[in-house]
């Protein structure tokens, strides 16, 4: 039997994700997905308005894809029903109350808060030199000028007019992921990995010249230094995400059900 699926949200990473599991019949099944009320797409698998309707689907999973007020929201039922939860707007958990109140559900339900790798790798190398101690970690990103449409970045520069990289954050992780929840869930996800939301710092970049969404990782530490730079496609359907997001997630997803895990 398939392994069933969930899904809390139905846009751009979210349609990417199940058409992507559709294609392959021996893929987790979606069995069911919550959406605002009025939704009406077509899709493979139910759509549902509110969560208890999810719960009643029997998923074993449910990847959160809806942004950081949904997986506030929505993420500690799923948990306390014993239900893991993949949460794909890490940028979530850098507000204290919404992470104490996943842990809580997660502690009632004897479930599991997953952080996917998302758009950035060596997440798990960075995640094992913490066991030995880091001394630094920073991370920058560096995306076009169409990636900072409707975020903050607009009342910081004119995104039209800029002709070279220009910063428009420099800063701790936590400020961060609040200023950009669109945009940073990038820099939750190094800080949670590596030396937390206020250690890690960050530089948030503009780059009319960047070919893509480039994410930067330099950590120093017992274990020895990183240094990773990654230049991501932008997802065909929202230049503020990168394909390797969803990419990220189906992973999860098929290892989840997968005999052999790498």
């Amino acid at each position: 039997m398939s392994l069933r699926i969930g899904l809390i949200g139905y846009g751009a990473i979210g349609k990417a994700l199940a058409a992507r599991l559709a294609a392959d019949p021996e893929a987790p099944q979606i069995v069911a997905i919550l959406v605002r009320s009025g939704r009406t797409d077509t899709t493979d698998a139910p759509l549902v308005d509110d969560v208890a309707a999810l719960l009643e689907a029997r998923p074993a999973l449910v990847v959160e894809c809806a942004g950081q007020q949904a997986a506030a929201q929505f993420g500690p039922d799923v948990l306390a029903a014993g239900i893991d939860l993949v949460v794909a707007s890490v940028g979530a958990l850098a507000d204290p109350a919404t992470e104490a109140s996943l842990k809580q559900a997660a502690a009632t339900g004897g479930s599991r808060i997953i952080v996917p790798a998302g758009a950035v790798a060596a997440v798990d190398g960075l995640a094992a030199a913490r066991l030995a101690g880091l001394s630094s970690v920073t991370y920058t990103s560096r995306k076009p000028p169409l990636a900072w449409r409707g975020t903050h970045a607009e009342t910081l520069v004119d995104l039209d007019r800029l002709t070279e990289e220009t910063v428009l954050y420099e800063g701790t992780a936590r400020e961060a992921s609040r200023l950009f929840p669109k945009n940073a869930n990038v820099a939750t996800t190094v800080a949670l990995a590596g030396i937390g939301f206020e250690a890690t710092q960050c530089r948030i970049v503009a780059d009319p010249h960047a070919a893509g969404n480039c994410h930067e990782v330099d950590a120093q530490g017992a274990f020895g230094t990183l240094s990773l730079r990654l230049q991501n496609a932008p997802s065909p359907d929202n230049p503020k995400t990168s394909f390797l997001t969803v990419l990220s997630l189906e992973r999860l997803v098929r290892n989840s059900a997968a005999a052999l895990v790498i």
